[in-house]
């Protein structure tokens, strides 16, 4: 979202259950010019109690946890498959989430008109 929106939107973004950022999302980001090797995994309770227009979820499990942010945020819901769980040889799981990559990529190319 940060790479395509510019300046145009602040974008924050967390999860339930933070991590290292896989290195497999790292390499397939970088395949599409965008680096996010100095990402780092935050807990979405650092954002509890700050306004946004939006609240973005991309996975079921996020979409069911997710707290409520105050205020007029709209929440979104888009439901992706986590390419971390894939299974198999290194090229299907690599290719699992470039497919999660390119459909991110076509919904937030869509955002804001897609709400």
């Amino acid at each position: 979202m940060r790479h395509f929106a510019g300046d145009r939107l602040e974008v924050f973004s967390a999860g339930l259950e933070p991590s290292l950022v896989n290195p497999r999302a790292i390499q397939v980001m970088h395949e599409d010019d965008v680096d996010i090797s100095k990402h780092t995994s935050k807990h979405v309770d650092q954002f509890i109690g700050q306004n946004f227009d939006y609240v973005i979820t991309v996975c079921d499990n996020a979409n069911e946890r997710c707290p409520v942010f105050p205020g007029r945020t709209k929440r979104i819901h888009w439901s992706f498959e986590d390419p971390a769980a894939a299974r198999g040889t290194e090229t299907a799981i690599l290719n699992k989430f470039r497919e999660v990559r390119d459909k991110i990529k076509q919904k937030i190319k869509n955002f804001p008109d897609s709400k």
